[in-house]
C-alpha cells in the first residue's frame, strides 16, 4: 500500500510491501536489552493482552512472545503481515496478526492491558487515534513506545550510509538522528499521563551484507526508489562497504523507551 504523507519525506510517497521480504530478514536486530526492559517494567508479560501497532514483520511479538504475553499485531501493509504470519508460524508462535491501519481499529472496549507501537508512532493520526486507544486499553493500560536509531555524528560507518541514503532521496526525513525522548503529541495528554521514559545506547553488530540489507529495508531506500534507482544505490553501497568497513562491525544506536498510562 503506497502511503503519501505531508509531515514524512516532504510527501514522498513509500510501500513497505515493496520491501517486507528484506524488512523480513535485515530488521530483526534489536538486542535483547530492548525487549528485557519492557518485561522488567511489568509490561507484555504473562497474564496481559497485548495489541502492537504497526507491527510490520511481527519483529517485537516474536522476541517478545517467551514473556508470556497474548499478542495481536496490525499493520497497515498486507505484505508486511504476510512476512510477520510466515516468520511466527516458523517459531510456532500464536500471534493474531491482521493488516489493518491503526487509524481504523475496531476492537472492544477495555480488550487489551497493553498497547505497543515499535519504530512506527509518529505515522499515526493522532487526533483520531489516542481516544481509540484509551478505549480499548483497559482501566489500568500502558501505551509502550519504542524507538532505536544509529548516530550518524558519533558513527563514521552509519554517517556513510546515510549520506547515500539522502543522495538518492534527499526529502528522506529519517535520518540525521542523536539522542532525544521519545516525542509525544499534545493532545495524547488529555488522555494519558507520562508514567516512564529512558535513552541508552546499543551497540549492534552487522556484517557488510546485513548492513547494506538494514539499509535496503528502510524507507528512504526500497520502500521508496524505483527499480532503477535501486540498481545504481545497491552497486554503490557495496562500493563504499568495501572500502570503508571490515566484514564484521557495530554500529552504534541509540534506544528510546516511553510509556504512558490511561488516565481514569
Amino acid at each position: 500500500m503506497e502511503i503519501k504523507d505531508n509531515r514524512i519525506d516532504s510527501g514522498k510517497a513509500f510501500d513497505w510491501g515493496r520491501t517486507s521480504r528484506e524488512y523480513a530478514k535485515f530488521r530483526d536486530i534489536y538486542p535483547d536489552i530492548f525487549y528485557q526492559k519492557v518485561a522488567d517494567r511489568g509490561l507484555c508479560v504473562d497474564g496481559q493482552k497485548v495489541l502492537d501497532l504497526g507491527t510490520g514483520t511481527g519483529v517485537l511479538p516474536r522476541n517478545m512472545y517467551k514473556f508470556g504475553a497474548k499478542w495481536t499485531g496490525t499493520d497497515i501493509s498486507p505484505e508486511q503481515i504476510e512476512q510477520a504470519k510466515i516468520l511466527a508460524s516458523e517459531g510456532n508462535m500464536d500471534i493474531d496478526f491482521r493488516a489493518v491501519s491503526t487509524e481504523k481499529l475496531d476492537f472492544p472496549e477495555g480488550a487489551f492491558d497493553v498497547v505497543t507501537a515499535c519504530q512506527c508512532f509518529w505515522y499515526f493520526d493522532h487526533e483520531k487515534v489516542m481516544p481509540e486507544l484509551y478505549k480499548i486499553l483497559k482501566p489500568d493500560g500502558r501505551i509502550v513506545i519504542l524507538f532505536m536509531a544509529w548516530l550518524p555524528e558519533e558513527d563514521k560507518i552509519a554517517a556513510a550510509s546515510e549520506k547515500m541514503i539522502l543522495k538518492y532521496n534527499p526529502t528522506w526525513s529519517g535520518g540525521r538522528e542523536t539522542r532525544r525522548p521519545i516525542w509525544i503529541p499534545e493532545c495524547a495528554f488529555d488522555l494519558f499521563e507520562l508514567e516512564d521514559q529512558e535513552i541508552y545506547d546499543v551497540n549492534v553488530p552487522f556484517t557488510r551484507d546485513s548492513w547494506h540489507g538494514r539499509i535496503f529495508a528502510s524507507r528512504g531506500i526500497g520502500a521508496s526508489l524505483s527499480p532503477e534507482e535501486l540498481e545504481k544505490w545497491d552497486k554503490e553501497h557495496r562500493a563504499l562497504l568495501a572500502e570503508i568497513a571490515p566484514e564484521q562491525f557495530d554500529i552504534l544506536h541509540y534506544c528510546a523507551l516511553a510509556v504512558l498510562k490511561k488516565k481514569i
